[in-house]
């Protein structure tokens, strides 16, 4: 499914115009972006957990020339699915 899928499928069932239902999509996604830049988690109860995760300064080998490369530390984006979700699923 893709993003325009997915606003005609809330659209669909919430009853909204797609125009509304894009500028919902669009303000969870800014607002769950938003909190994780500012190094907060977003619980959604059953549905599952967004938050960030540090990622260590390491050295890696590229594959190409066999050279040993220096790789920086990073913040990485991370989301645990809820229980409700993974009964979904399975």
């Amino acid at each position: 499914m893709n993003k325009s899928e997915l606003l005609a499928a809330v659209a669909d069932q919430a009853g909204l115009s797609k125009a509304d239902a894009g500028r919902a999509v669009d303000a969870l996604i800014d607002t769950i972006t938003g909190a994780m830049k500012d190094g907060n988690s977003v619980a959604l109860v059953g549905f599952g957990t967004f938050n960030v995760k540090r990622r260590d300064a390491r050295t890696g080998r590229n594959p190409r020339t066999g050279e040993t490369i220096n790789i920086a530390a990073a913040n990485v984006p991370s989301f645990k699915a809820g229980k409700a979700l993974k009964d979904a699923v399975n």
